[in-house]
């Protein structure tokens, strides 16, 4: 079998599961079985597919079709212009937040010290390390997550610091002049209602907050006071419609709290100073 034809048997399975962009996608995986870029398949169209680079392109394609998001079959996903590794342990960075990232530069581009909490992949922990001269640490309750975040800092040049814990329970007090955050932000109770490639593939802890999806958002804004030194922000990415709740946490003590929308309008990230 060629590739093209390879490309085109792809390009019609990938239609009849109802997969999105399915000439794409075919490319995309055909290109992870020969380790080659997209411009290859062309330039070489007629050149006869091996039999293990059929074997791979066939798994990749049986992946997809059962509802595998292409960024853990290829173990790659674009973040602020950086390729990051991704695995299952991990949430995929969606490019929304990287508004996250945006805000904290915007703001506090001078910090001494950020830490990222649940950093998952390490994606907006190893972006604030290369594009700012603070200290930058992240934190996770999953081992498998830092793993993957630790590879990326690596791979990247970026000396960041990684901790397992719960949120913000190992940073010491009045040591933080920037928190960043993608928390968990789902209701338990909208599980159903996501996309198949997120329900049944990306990680629940990342995904899921508790019964109303405002409970990590809680406990950030309570435990951030401990950390933060005087004027240090909490910047956190928003769910839909979930702006006036978070805003009324925001008690005494805070100020400046503004929020910016996403590329749709949607309120998306949430910035507050600490001025008790």
């Amino acid at each position: 079998m060629t590739l093209r034809d390879a490309l085109l048997q792809g390009t019609k399975l990938l239609e009849e599961g109802s997969i999105a962009s399915p000439r794409l996608t075919a490319e995309v995986l055909l290109c992870q079985a020969l380790h080659q870029e997209r411009s290859f398949l062309y330039a070489h169209s007629e050149r006869a597919l091996q039999e293990v680079e059929w074997i791979h392109y066939g798994r990749y394609l049986h992946q997809r079709l059962n509802g595998m998001p292409i960024q853990y079959i290829t173990g790659r996903q674009e973040f602020y212009g950086r390729e990051f590794r991704v695995t299952p342990d991990v949430l995929i960075p969606r490019p929304e937040t990287e508004l996250v990232v945006e805000t904290v530069l915007n703001l506090k581009r001078d910090a001494r010290r950020i830490v990222d909490v649940g950093c998952g992949s390490g994606a907006i922990a190893v972006t604030l390390r290369l594009e700012t001269l603070a200290q930058v640490c992240g934190t996770d309750i999953s081992a498998e997550a830092l793993a993957v975040a630790a590879n990326n800092a690596r791979r990247l040049g970026a000396p960041v610091e990684f901790v397992e814990c719960d949120l913000l329970s190992a940073i010491a007090e009045a040591s933080v002049d920037v928190i960043a955050s993608n928390p968990p932000y789902v209701p338990l109770g909208d599980r159903a209602g996501l996309q198949r490639e997120v329900r049944e593939h990306e990680p629940e802890a990342a995904l899921f907050a508790g019964p109303t999806g405002f409970e990590i958002y809680e406990r950030l804004v309570n435990e951030a006071p401990r950390v933060l030194r005087r004027s240090g922000w909490l910047v956190m990415e928003l769910g839909y419609n979930s702006r006036d709740r978070v805003t009324a946490m925001l008690g005494s003590g805070w100020r400046d709290v503004q929020v910016a929308p996403d590329l749709v309008g949607i309120p998306r990230v949430l910035a507050a100073r600490w001025q008790p």
